[in-house]
């Protein structure tokens, strides 16, 4: 059983995940709306992967027989003024949850909820992983500046990234 320590900062978490969500698909929107089609197709495949990290959250703490609760999630931004300063605020997200990530770890090491923490150190992988997705494409815009032909192909390659995996559907064994 989760305890209400644990409980209330998961619940939280899904709430952080759910920003998430919503964030990249207002960048996915701004994309659109600046012609950046391949862009905009790899910020609405990473909103899908974040509601799919806040429905494992919540399958997690329905399992342990907790009680979900879910709250209001703020309004994400709308504009950037570049591809490349919305790649940068993506990365400054995931470097935000990973700080969130890592304080949940710390909280199921001092409550000793051993279940929590086999839980979370999925989480603590994968966002090596957003970190380091997010950071790729930032160092990409930086080293392409202004050339409209490599900003061309770049959004080429972003529109073939493939839908996530869910981790939540059964026999997908998370």
């Amino acid at each position: 059983m989760i305890g209400k320590k644990m409980q209330d900062a998961i619940n939280k978490q899904i709430n952080a995940e759910t920003y998430s969500a919503y964030l990249y698909m207002s960048m996915s929107a701004y994309f659109e709306s600046i012609g950046l089609k391949g862009f905009a197709h790899w910020m609405h495949m990473q909103a899908k992967e974040e509601l799919i990290h806040a429905l494992k959250f919540f399958m997690y703490i329905n399992t342990t027989g907790g009680r979900v609760t879910l709250t209001a999630i703020a309004a994400p931004e709308k504009e950037w003024a570049s591809p490349l300063a919305a790649f940068k605020a993506a990365y400054a997200h995931e470097v935000l949850v990973t700080s969130m990530i890592h304080a949940l770890v710390d909280l199921a090491i001092k409550e000793k909820d051993h279940a929590a923490n086999s839980l979370l150190q999925w989480y603590v992988a994968e966002q090596i992983e957003e970190e380091e997705n997010a950071s790729e494409i930032v160092n990409k815009l930086n080293f392409i500046g202004k050339d409209a032909s490599a900003l061309y192909m770049l959004d080429r390659e972003l529109a073939t990234r493939m839908p996530p995996v869910d981790v939540t559907a059964p026999g997908a064994g998370a």
